[in-house]
């Protein structure tokens, strides 16, 4: 067991060599740190794995050559999440949960810790300290390629969700790696292409998601992202790391950087990233001879090792090797997961649930019902031990008396799609309900590809529309890494969100069709009408290695409240069997002052006939703010079950940082606004109740003057007149009156407060002389 005290961590980088050190931070082959002999030094192993753990056994147990790692890594970024075989070598079976993209919609902490847990013990049984996720990058556009990776638009979400994975992960003795450490919002070009993002819109959504996840689970390491951020390599980047990550959040665990993302190893270990990962004998090397040539400080170099032997030490502790994960009770999870967070977009007339004792014919169409898409593509593909079928879950739910058939159609492009779909109506015709699987192409998004298109699959929005054409109740079931368009959506009866929905998702299905699942989850981004409604949609995928986040704080559903825009689904939408109405909100304060948050109540009661489960949204709206602010925000969240008519009080809490906003000009958060309305909602668009709370905001910042600020910026300040009579009374032998005429005449020029003063006082006064006022002001 390596488990030496602080002292001896210290004493150990002491005696190593340089090439010793070299080796410890830069890793060894794909997935294991350097291990010391000579030192009694223990390399760990880590994996891919946000929901679900990716074992090589190729090149973790095997250890394959440089040329073979090399290639193996460049085959799996580029790999389909159904592909067959390969999945980097000969990869061991594990659960595959639901995609971050559908496990945002469940809403639900409890559910991401157990998932979390589940995830901890397979690394156990595998012999994995560490894995790669969760992460948490903003859905800032529907076409991301790894959109389907992450929870959510917004950073509450997106925060509270991985903290709670990596709380289960890290209580069951495996660490997490908090990723992609920032802005790797795209794939296009990832590795070269500059996010550019000015710094409220970093602080307010792109940084605050790692910071509410950073606080409430300090994940073990945190990983840095392939792609430049305002033009500097993520991993390089040292107001990032060592400013914001270390200095301003006090972050004390290992930063590691993505898979061959750093470019100047030296400025990458100045910065903070300690653990150049996988092992590349070039930067190696680069590394050594900067060390010789004085180009990173020794501190640097040992501080860094330092942290690597905490690291290895946290995980060496933390093993709890030989009990075997219970493979059946995570697929159990899985399947309950998925049921959480399908989310009923739409469902008229109730043609949802479906009753299996029916007489008539349900005729499901599409190849997803029969080989279910259950994952992306790229490094978080999992090899599924065993996989629900969608088709085979909901005809074992049919009675006798109802007949349940399916008919193929395929996501890939066919020369005789109209004949398909001809013979689909011609079916359809004779059936009472129909079921449609859609999809995404499969070639159009994944790691490395982000999609050019928000249609599905080539033929299926033609089959959907033909298939309401004929007047039979029409079900649309969609898996999708993120939002698509639905020309369609007015015509049919009912839809299914599943996104990914993981290895259970064909049993969770088929539970909520059938009513035993009562449908719960909600969007946790919004769906747009068209690509073009997309937030920063012009802007994108940038030109020329810069890509401009134009839409600054206005993501997601903050950008279509702005804009007044009606999306297809809103942020929060989500359907059930059963209704909720809210009741009886409360604050417990009457103002919301500076460094006070407050405490809202409100009572939700199941007011339907079956039970269900409300995730109930909690947003905040300032009104007349100093800066431009969102229309609202959401700031808090809970999921309750009920039975029929059952009523429950909820408690939800709003801390200070809830009402403020960053001001660049100050370089602070900062309570600024008239007042804040308290919304209780279902959606962002389905505000149920709200409450008005006074504000007492704090003083304003003064502005900064200087001799050619223009005179109505010299006159904000609040001390600036006085100090000038006082000056001019001194320098002129005036009095205060005439001071005070004199500043009169100046009051109303667009020119600079000096330009306009020197037509009244010539050369009395000089520019250097009224800099000099300035100056003392802006100190003070």
């Amino acid at each position: 067991m390596f488990q030496p005290s602080d002292p001896d961590i210290r004493a150990l980088v002491d005696q190593m060599t340089v090439a010793e050190k070299v080796d410890l931070l830069s890793g060894r082959g794909l997935w294991k740190t350097a291990s010391i002999d000579r030192l009694d030094v223990p390399s760990i192993v880590m994996t891919d794995g946000a929901y679900g753990v990716r074992y090589s056994t190729t090149q973790i147990d095997a250890g394959d050559n440089d040329e073979d790692s090399l290639r193996a890594f460049l085959d799996l970024v580029g790999q389909q999440g159904d592909g067959s075989g390969g999945m980097f070598g000969a990869t061991r079976p594990a659960t595959c949960f639901p995609n971050g993209n559908l496990l945002g919609c469940s809403w639900d902490i409890d559910l991401a810790y157990r998932m979390g847990s589940a995830l901890a013990a397979e690394c156990q049984d595998f012999g994995v300290h560490l894995l790669l996720g969760p992460g948490i990058n903003i859905r800032r556009t529907p076409l991301a390629g790894r959109a389907y990776e992450y929870y959510s638009e917004d950073p509450v979400i997106s925060g509270d969700m991985a903290a709670a994975v990596i709380c289960g992960l890290q209580d069951n003795g495996v660490g997490a790696s908090l990723k992609h450490f920032a802005c790797n919002n795209s794939e296009i070009e990832r590795t070269t292409t500059s996010s550019n993002v000015d710094e409220r819109a970093l602080r307010e959504i792109y940084l605050a998601g790692f910071e509410r996840a950073i606080e409430k689970s300090a994940p073990w390491t945190v990983m840095s992202a392939y792609n430049p951020l305002n033009g500097i390599q993520a991993a390089e980047h040292h107001w990032l790391l060592r400013t914001v990550l270390r200095g301003e959040w006090g972050y004390d665990g290992l930063v590691l950087s993505d898979w061959h993302a750093i470019k100047d190893r030296g400025a990458a270990l100045d910065a903070g990233t300690e653990l150049d990962m996988p092992e590349s004998k070039p930067r190696k090397a680069r590394l050594h001879a900067a060390i010789n040539a004085g180009d990173v400080a020794p501190e640097v170099i040992d501080a860094a090792c330092a942290k690597v032997l905490a690291f290895v030490r946290k995980c060496k502790s933390s093993e709890r090797r030989g009990t075997p994960a219970d493979f059946e009770a995570h697929h159990a999870l899985a399947r309950d997961i998925a049921a959480e967070s399908i989310v009923l977009l739409r469902n008229e007339g109730k043609a949802l649930p479906l009753d299996p004792g029916r007489p008539g014919e349900l005729l499901i169409v599409g190849d997803g019902a029969v080989t279910p898409v259950i994952q992306g593509s790229g490094s978080a593909t999992t090899n599924p031990y065993r996989v629900d079928i969608p088709f085979v879950q909901i005809a074992a739910r049919a009675g006798d008396s109802l007949k349940v058939r399916h008919l193929p159609f395929s996501p890939v492009a066919q020369p005789d799609v109209a004949a398909s779909i001809e013979a689909i109506v011609e079916a359809a015709e004779r059936a009472d309900l129909v079921m449609v699987f859609a999809e995404n192409e499969k070639s159009r998004h994944g790691e490395g590809n982000d999609r050019d298109t928000l249609k599905l699959a080539a033929g299926h929005n033609a089959l959907i529309t033909a298939l309401a054409a004929t007047g039979r109740k029409v079900v649309v079931v969609l898996s999708m890494p993120d939002a698509v368009e639905m020309p369609w959506i007015g015509d049919v009866d009912a839809v299914l969100a599943s996104f990914y929905a993981g290895q259970g998702g064909g049993e969770a299905l088929a539970r909520i069709l059938f009513g035993e699942q009562n449908p719960c989850g909600k969007l946790s981004a919004s769906i747009p009408v068209r690509m073009q409604d997309i937030p920063g949609w012009h802007t994108y995928p940038g030109e020329h290695g810069r890509h401009v986040y134009s839409e600054g704080i206005f993501v997601g559903y903050r950008f279509y409240d702005l804009k007044d825009i009606a999306p297809a689904f809103p942020f929060g939408h989500g359907l059930s069997y059963t209704t909720f109405a809210y009741e009886d909100l409360r604050l417990d304060t009457q103002e919301i002052t500076p460094g006070a948050g407050c405490i809202a109540t409100l009572t939700i009661r199941n007011t339907g006939t079956v039970a269900g489960k409300e995730i109930v949204q909690l947003y905040v709206r300032p009104i007349k703010s100093g800066l431009k602010r969102p229309v609202r925000e959401l700031k808090s969240f809970t999921k309750l079950h009920l039975a029929p008519g059952e009523a429950k009080r909820v408690t939800l809490d709003l801390a200070q940082r809830d009402f403020q906003y960053f001001d660049t000009s100050r370089s602070a958060w900062v309570l600024d606004a008239e007042a804040f309305v308290i919304e209780a909602a279902a959606s962002s668009r389905d505000i149920r109740l709200s409450i008005t709370l006074p504000c007492s905001s704090e003083a304003p910042a003064l502005p900064t003057i200087s001799a050619n600020s223009p005179t109505a910026l010299v006159f904000a300040h609040p001390n600036a007149e006085a100090a000038l009579v006082r000056f001019f009374v001194s320098r002129l032998s005036i009095s205060a009156a005439e001071a005070m005429a004199l500043l009169a005449k100046t009051k109303g020029s667009f020119l600079g407060f000096y330009d306009t003063l020197s037509w009244y006082v010539g050369d009395s006064v000089k520019e250097a002389d009224i800099a000099e006022v300035f100056s003392e002001l802006n100190q003070h």
